[in-house]
């Protein structure tokens, strides 16, 4: 018997239809979209993790487990990394 392989797309689309992933997808939205801003805006800045950890005065390795999603920065780290680039931090709620 032969195995079909599963592309992933088609499991992400199987998974969307689950109410429970939908859910827990939407609650992590805010993390990943700060992740993919602080990824975003180092690799258009030309740093790599340990350049922009310096600016920052922190570590390497604290920039990679915000970036991987593993912790979850407070604000004021956000503002640093924001600083780091020339950038100002914003918040606001949208409907």
């Amino acid at each position: 018997m032969k195995r079909r392989l599963i592309d992933s797309e088609e499991i992400l689309n199987e998974l969307k239809n689950d109410p429970k992933f939908r859910k827990a997808q939407e609650a992590l939205e805010p993390q990943y979209q700060l992740e993919r801003e602080i990824i975003s805006a180092r690799v258009k800045g030309g740093l790599n993790q340990r350049e922009l950890a310096k600016k920052i005065n922190s570590t390497q390795a604290v920039i990679s487990r915000i970036e991987s999603g593993t912790v979850s920065p407070s604000i004021n780290t956000v503002n640093k990394i924001a600083k780091a680039f020339g950038k100002k931090l914003q918040i606001k709620f949208v409907s």
